[in-house]
């Protein structure tokens, strides 16, 4: 069973920088990405960044330049460094991955979210 737990949200102020960690077990070498999300309140969910398999990623406009999505397959973790911070960032960030667990299925998992909350 695959198990997502992030860690690294805090409280900073803006202009400041966070990295958030996705520690995966029971993953192995079979995802297909590793999505980083946010839902700040009153806000639907949205996806800022995706990593995948490949090491390819993607960024959602108004995160390009500040976030960056990286991983160590080795350790099973996934990292979001987020630069220059501004108070719209804050929200509950999620990290979602998908995972091949047979060829053709994707399964699909969501960690419990970590807190940002930036300050003017």
């Amino acid at each position: 069973q695959v198990q997502l737990a992030e860690s690294g949200g805090g409280s900073v102020q803006a202009g400041g920088s966070l990295t958030l960690s996705c520690a995966a077990s029971g993953m192995g070498d079979s995802f297909n990405s590793m999505g980083w999300y946010r839902a700040a309140p009153g806000k639907q969910r949205e996806r800022v960044a995706i990593i995948r398999h490949s090491g390819a990623t993607n960024y959602e406009d108004s995160v390009k330049g500040r976030f960056t999505a990286s991983g160590d397959n080795a350790k099973n973790t996934w990292y979001l460094r987020m630069n220059s911070l501004k108070p719209e960032d804050t929200a509950v960030y999620y990290c979602k991955a998908e995972v091949e667990v047979v060829p053709g299925r994707i399964d699909v998992y969501w960690g419990p979210g970590t807190q940002v909350t930036i300050s003017s």
